[in-house]
């Protein structure tokens, strides 16, 4: 079969979840024997190519800054390379017999949508997110915000197969008015299914991610500092990078706990698994996640979670109470610090309860499982909603 993946972000070029999945889709497609085109911006040096084994990458628009300074997507990348896929369909849409598209950033997907009709290529969209209209206005404004949320709803008409990764989402696609019933894809964990036999934890509590404002990185710092008046020997590593990074380190000097929370920035990725494996837990306070894969990677390690209850945090459907973790009722300090505190009293006896968890769901949550969903899905009709 020949697939045409979009999205204007490349593993590792850029760092996230859509990025890995992407990433990974490509190269299982093409380990399949499937001959697989992944359309992106250009995110790597002049002279240099984009590479994932087996896929052909192909940048449709130059290299820009994704990014404002508060770390909100900016608008003008979206729209050039909405127009870089237009052009490449238009050339060689009838070379493909599907594309794959992510919803975000819109315009790309209204390109792939407008162009099909001429070249007769399958259409599949992975909605990661569907953000509410209050929300929109809350990130771009009042104006800027009901323009986003009437382009959103626009690319939920397309007709289209349509995926998700979460219930939160696939119940907001159908509100917002695409017709039937999306695919849920529960996991696309690519690790082993084989969890590791946990033994006991250190004092530590770790945290990885980018340091944006949804991800609400500062609430971490005075959430230990209420731990550490109950465990004073937890410590705390907080890694990645982003617009809050400087905050969260200015906070760490006010409260005096330069020797108790450290904040490496991004660093290799051998390393976060390893100090993440020998943590007490992960704790993700992010208000808004459309899925949550670190949960699923701490798991795997036997390491429970400690998430926030938001309307927009996706990753609460992967922490069952008591069993893998904890759901904290905010991600105000002394809610934040209550979980953590209960996670640290679990012990052993709950990083072996978190392992026997993801062994149970390790099959569903995989990368494999979802490809097998996917596969079916192209050679199916596109004009078919479910």
């Amino acid at each position: 079969m020949r697939i045409c993946l979009v999205y204007d972000c490349l593993f590792p070029y850029t760092v996230g979840g859509a990025e890995r999945w992407y990433r990974n889709l490509g190269e299982r497609l093409a380990a399949g024997g499937h001959d697989v085109t992944y359309l992106t911006l250009r995110q790597w040096e002049r002279g240099e190519r984009g590479e994932v084994p087996g896929v052909r990458v192909v940048a449709v628009g130059p290299r820009m800054g994704l990014y404002t300074r508060s770390g909100r997507r900016r608008i003008l990348p979206p729209l050039v390379f909405g127009l870089g896929v237009l052009w490449h369909l238009l050339r060689h849409g009838e070379r493909y017999d599907v594309v794959h598209a992510a919803a975000f950033p819109y315009f790309s997907l209204l390109a792939a949508a407008a162009v099909r009709p001429l070249r007769g290529y399958r259409l599949l969209v992975d909605w990661v997110e569907v953000w509410s209209r209050d929300y929109w206005i809350e990130y771009l404004g009042a104006i800027g915000g009901r323009i986003g949320d009437a382009v959103q709803a626009l690319c939920i008409r397309i007709p289209q197969r349509a995926f998700c990764f979460s219930r939160l989402n696939a119940r907001r696609l159908v509100e917002g008015g695409y017709r039937g019933r999306p695919i849920v894809l529960e996991g696309p964990y690519a690790g082993s299914l084989n969890p590791r036999e946990p033994g006991p934890a250190d004092a530590l509590v770790t945290f990885a991610g980018r340091h944006i404002p949804e991800k609400r990185v500062p609430a971490i710092v005075p959430a230990m500092a209420s731990v550490r008046s109950v465990h004073p020997d937890v410590h705390c590593v907080i890694f990645g990078d982003g617009p809050e990074r400087g905050r969260v380190e200015e906070l760490v000097r006010t409260l005096g706990l330069e020797d108790v929370i450290s904040v490496p920035g991004f660093v290799d990725a051998s390393e976060v698994e390893e100090t993440l494996s020998r943590s007490a837990c992960l704790v993700l306070p992010s208000r808004r996640e459309g899925y949550g894969m670190i949960v699923i990677e701490a798991a795997s390690a036997g390491v429970p979670s400690i998430v926030a209850e938001d309307r927009d945090n996706a990753a609460t459907e992967l922490v069952e109470e008591g069993v893998n973790g904890f759901i904290a009722r905010s991600a105000a300090p002394e809610d934040l610090a209550a979980a953590i505190i209960r996670a640290i009293e679990g012990g052993l006896p709950l990083r072996r309860s978190t392992a026997d968890w993801f062994r149970r769901n390790a099959r569903r949550l995989s990368l494999g499982h979802a490809v097998e969903s996917v596969l079916e899905s192209y050679a199916g009709d596109s004009s078919a909603r479910r």
